[in-house]
């Protein structure tokens, strides 16, 4: 049980610095590049922030998932299933306008 927390802290962790270096510092080449190669220039910070933002509520549902989990909660997956629907639409969101196509 403690290697699971363990683990969902360590990839939340992970998932909102990565967000944080998207959406502060405008890293978008931590995403693939076929997902921003459609960006303006003048949108990357739109973009960044927006794909940062849902990469941090990705992160903090599974952060929050590894705190019940050590609180032996049968709770758990609430926050990890908001966290990644939020998170994703958020991101689905700025790839669609900001990308011009989803799948391309």
């Amino acid at each position: 049980m403690i290697a699971g927390v363990i683990v969902d802290l360590a990839v939340g962790l992970l998932c909102v610095v990565l967000g944080l270096l998207l959406w502060r510092k405008q890293k978008v080449s931590i995403l693939h590049d076929y997902h921003y190669k459609n960006v303006k220039k003048e949108d990357i910070p739109a973009y960044a922030r927006r794909m940062g933002i849902g990469l941090i509520v990705v992160g903090a549902g599974i952060c929050l998932t590894g705190l019940l989990c050590l609180a032996e909660s049968s709770l758990w997956w609430i926050p990890l299933l908001a966290g990644f629907i939020l998170g994703i639409a958020v991101m689905f969101r700025a790839q669609k306008k900001y990308n011009g196509s989803l799948f391309s």
